[in-house]
């Protein structure tokens, strides 16, 4: 089969990227063609179809370049348009699995496939399909106020960054894709939601729930025991930004009764924010901030660790964090929102503990080093054993192979 795979990064950033780029190794591997559409970037992969990715905007630099650019890229992109229609001339793909492709890409290129009548599966790796700032918050706090058919009030709440300008730019970006142009309504055929609280809540805010199916995200596989005695620590791994609640936890630590430790394994802009709270709390030397860790020394720390936490302050969807963690044996403690419930079975696999409450999370903190640890992280192991690639890849080539059958 061939596969068009399209993300508007062609590198590591995040879970989406992550997905993106594995799943399109693990089509090669079992001998499809697969191309992708991304956007040029000095950290891209290589590509034998780089030729066709669209030029390189970014929304977070100060070049005037860029700012001409980036408002007319977030309605309409005609460059990626022709590109991606070029790249189907070339490629001739079966079917076409789209990402994230907002504003570096836009959605103007989903028109393209309904002319050559490809079908299109969309993975719906946050909220955008819903909501102008695809996080679902306002500032600091949850929000479902601006989703469909409200989307003017991301511009009086200021949603995306705080700023008039960027709010009001999205809000037109979503009347112009949803209202008028009905893009996502026209020309994808089916979404993939990684988690059951995903679909749900699209499907409030007026999705179809026909064309929604519910594909959990993969570990690589499933693992044997590890007999690994951990560490006076708690981990969190993943990016430092405001909603993955990392001052909860660090509030939390101060709360407790114990001499626990907690290492934070990433980077972002929250890591200046968690620091001045351990300093203020006087418990900065509890606290160990890694920065990125990869590859097997990420695994030993994971191993190591007594716990991994997720103090997320958002809509969490289906963290590969939280799914890893479990898969190599790892207690987990997380909030209770989201798609994490779905997997995490309180006092029985892993932790639950209410949304932004730290005392709620000191609690099963103090209590972390009298639990038995290891029959917990054992229960944890087996829960996610069949979310491996491969199964995930034979359901998604199910999906495949229905959806061009229709064609």
């Amino acid at each position: 089969m061939k596969v068009l795979q399209v993300n508007k990064f062609n590198y590591l950033r995040g879970g989406a990227d992550k997905y993106f780029l594995a799943i399109s190794d693990k089509l090669r591997a079992e001998g499809h063609e697969v191309a992708e559409f991304c956007m040029h970037h000095p950290n891209n992969r290589p590509s034998q179809w780089s030729q066709y990715f669209v030029s390189r905007v970014s929304f977070n630099e100060a070049k005037l370049r860029d700012k001409l650019i980036a408002p007319f890229r977030i309605l309409y992109s005609f460059e990626a348009k022709r590109k991606f229609k070029r790249l189907i001339e070339a490629f001739k793909p079966d079917i076409i699995h789209a990402h994230n492709i907002y504003h570096q890409l836009s959605p103007s290129i989903l028109s393209v496939a309904k002319q050559y009548n490809i079908p299109v599966i969309m993975h719906l790796h946050d909220y955008k399909l819903i909501c102008p700032n695809y996080q679902m918050l306002c500032g600091s706090k949850i929000c479902e106020a601006c989703a469909a058919p409200h989307y003017y009030r991301c511009f009086f709440k200021k949603c995306f960054q705080n700023s008039y300008f960027k709010s009001l730019l999205v809000t037109l970006e979503m009347y112009l894709h949803h209202s008028i142009l009905k893009i996502y309504e026209k020309n994808v055929d089916l979404y993939i939601a990684p988690s059951r609280f995903m679909k749900d809540i699209c499907v409030r805010h007026g999705v179809d729930p026909e064309r929604i199916k519910v594909m959990y995200n993969f570990i690589d596989q499933a693992l044997p025991a590890r007999k690994i005695k951990p560490e006076n620590y708690i981990l969190y791994l993943g990016r430092l930004s405001a909603e993955k609640g990392l001052p909860v936890a660090i509030e939390a630590l101060a709360k407790t009764k114990t001499a626990l430790n907690f290492k934070i394994a990433g980077a972002g802009h929250e890591a200046i924010v968690c620091r001045n709270l351990a300093k203020k709390l006087r418990i900065d030397n509890r606290i160990e901030m890694l920065g990125y860790v990869f590859g097997k020394k990420l695994e030993t720390l994971i191993d190591k660790a007594l716990a991994i936490v997720i103090p997320s302050v958002w809509y969490e969807n289906m963290p590969f964090a939280m799914l890893e963690a479990m898969a190599l044996g790892k207690v987990v403690i997380a909030s209770r929102i989201g798609g994490l419930p779905e997997l995490i079975k309180h006092g029985e696999n892993g932790f639950l503990f209410t949304m932004g409450d730290s005392l709620d999370l000191s609690k099963i903190l103090n209590d972390l080093e009298s639990l038995n640890v290891a029959e917990i992280g054992e229960r944890a192991r087996l829960s996610v054993g069949h979310l491996t690639l491969d199964n995930h890849y034979r359901d998604l080539m199910n999906l495949y192979q229905e959806y061009v059958k229709k064609t």
